[in-house]
């Protein structure tokens, strides 16, 4: 194709926006005292602001939400949902429309497309709408590739794509301990830190025991018929923050006599994490299968 040659201008055009819950808006106060030169102008202006808590001006809360401006990052073990149109801003009829989504990750590349079916015609000012879901298994790079073929009235086929580029983190850090009871049981402690820059709902942190072992949960406090979380009424845990759960692993009834087959088990099982972020959004992740160190004679 020659340099100078003007590029050919599409008829369709391509949207794609990320479908995630707003966030709080956040307001920068900006104070001085009364005896400073504007005195009480910017309290005023504070208490005249609708994105303000009214009587708390001053200490950044908001009641405002704002949508997000770009694709942003997502945490691993969430949902990445996305919306894409293609619109037809020509004033032709167009045919044999196909539009393809695919998530290039630094392993893989997935095709999200809801429908792969061949659209047989598009009139003008009319748009077709597709939302992708994806639960995200990766950390790094992520890359959506929206992919739009179609033919125009005089029989020409068209191509066009465009690229969406995200990043997908690490929400949580986990490390776990053994410890072996002179007994059969097995001990675990999981340490689990929230290292995203938001606070964390535990919905669930569980322990799903390997075939040979059932498991009690040490992260309840009873008193009198009441039981409640050792951690108290507030489930959040802070940026930064770590919480340890304690777990009991005890044989099986029908391994419980084979002590020697029991102290050569290394699977102990896998730890089961659900959260919420933000507004409700929600993650889940899967460790993989805990083993511990044979006990040797």
């Amino acid at each position: 194709m020659d340099a100078n040659q003007p590029k050919q201008e599409h008829l369709l055009a391509l949207k794609v926006m990320r479908l995630t819950k707003p966030t709080l808006f956040t307001n920068i106060p900006v104070t001085c005292e009364e005896r400073d030169l504007p005195g009480d102008l910017f309290n005023n202006l504070m208490k005249d602001d609708p994105s303000t808590v009214k009587g708390a001006e001053i200490i950044m809360l908001g009641e405002m939400l704002t949508l997000p401006q770009n694709f942003g990052n997502i945490f691993l073990g969430e949902t990445f949902s996305s919306y894409i149109s293609v619109h037809n801003d020509s004033n032709q009829v167009v045919k044999d429309i196909q539009v393809k989504a695919d998530l290039q990750t630094s392993s893989q590349r997935l095709n999200l497309s809801a429908s792969t079916a061949v659209v047989a015609e598009l009139k003008p000012d009319s748009c077709i709408d597709d939302v992708i879901h994806h639960e995200v298994k990766e950390i790094g790079t992520h890359i959506l590739v929206c992919a739009v073929s179609y033919t125009t009235q005089a029989g020409e086929k068209m191509y066009f794509r465009k690229f969406f580029k995200f990043q997908v983190l690490k929400p949580l850090d986990v490390k776990t301990k053994f410890y072996n009871a002179e007994t059969d049981e097995v001990f675990l402690e999981a340490q689990i830190q929230n290292i995203t820059t938001s606070p964390m709902f535990m919905e669930k942190v569980s322990l799903e025991p390997s075939m040979m072992y059932n498991v009690s949960e040490l992260n309840t406090v009873y008193k009198d018929s009441d039981r409640s979380s050792t951690f108290g009424t507030k489930t959040y845990l802070q940026p930064l923050d770590t919480r340890q759960y304690l777990y009991c692993l005890k044989p099986k009834p029908e391994f419980a006599e084979k002590a020697g087959i029991i102290k050569g088990v290394t699977v102990i099982g896998k730890l089961d994490i659900v959260w919420k972020t933000n507004l409700g959004e929600k993650g889940r992740l899967q460790t993989s299968q805990l083993q511990r160190m044979v006990l040797l004679n």
